[in-house]
Parts: structure tokens; C-alpha cells; sequence
């Protein structure tokens, strides 16, 4: 069981860089070319706000991770996954969002990573047992 919370949470650090990757990305590019270029439907934010929550989240989120891998502030990360979560189940599945064509099952597929990664940021939570015999003083 061991081996799988560490696994689960190694794929939720990895999931969320990608992710707060790609956001930091867009929002780059979104305040390069003006704000009129970017709409995403299932957020509810629109225009300039939309890029700055963007680029905020992404740095938040970098930095969470950076701060949860050290092993400091792990509850940040939780706090950043749990806010990806949540959003994307609000937006996708909660909203008035309208799917494209074949959109609809990479939206199941990325809303379900979410929560298995929010799983992943509570496992690192939990304290680490010791591994291997108790060694104790003698005097």
C-alpha cells in the first residue's frame, strides 16, 4: 500500500507541474496578444482577469509543488490541488459548458487525474513511517 501512495503522489506532483506549466504558458501568451484572445468556458473568469488568474495560479501553483517536494508547506500543494479540482468539476460538469465535438471525454479523463492527484497531495500529508528496526540506546 506504501508503494502506491508514493506512486499516486509522484504522478500528483508530476500532473500539476505539467498543468501549471502549460497555464504559465497561456498566460504568457494571452497578455502578449491582448485579452480578447483567450476564452476558456469552463472557468468564470473572462477577459484580462481570466489571464492574471491564470499566471497567478500557475505561479502558485510552481511554487507549491516546489515547496510540497522540498517538504515544506506540504498543505499548500493540497490548497492548489484541491482549488484544480474543484474548478474543473465546476466548470466542466456544474456549469452551462458546452462540449465540442470528442471533448467531452478528454474533460472526464483530465477531471478524474484532478482528483486522484488531490488523493496524491493528501498522502504526502500523512507523517512518513520509519522504515526498519527501532534502534535504541543503551547505558
Amino acid at each position: 500500500m506504501a508503494v502506491l501512495k508514493a506512486v499516486i503522489s509522484w504522478l500528483s506532483y508530476l500532473f500539476h507541474f505539467l498543468l501549471a506549466l502549460l497555464l504559465l504558458g497561456v498566460a504568457g501568451l494571452a497578455l502578449a496578444f491582448g485579452p480578447q484572445n483567450l476564452r476558456l468556458g469552463m472557468l468564470p473568469w473572462s477577459g484580462q482577469t481570466l489571464d492574471y488568474v491564470l499566471l497567478a495560479g500557475s505561479l502558485f501553483g510552481l511554487l507549491s509543488i516546489a515547496l510540497a517536494v522540498m517538504g515544506r508547506l506540504r498543505f499548500l500543494f493540497l490548497l492548489w490541488s484541491l482549488a484544480v479540482a474543484v474548478l474543473l468539476t465546476k466548470g466542466y460538469i456544474f456549469s452551462g459548458y458546452r462540449f465540442g465535438v470528442g471533448e467531452s471525454g478528454r474533460a472526464v479523463y483530465l477531471t478524474a487525474a484532478a482528483w486522484v492527484a488531490v488523493a496524491g497531495a493528501w498522502f504526502q500529508l500523512r507523517p512518513q513511517s520509519s522504515r526498519g528496526p527501532r534502534k535504541y540506546r543503551v547505558k
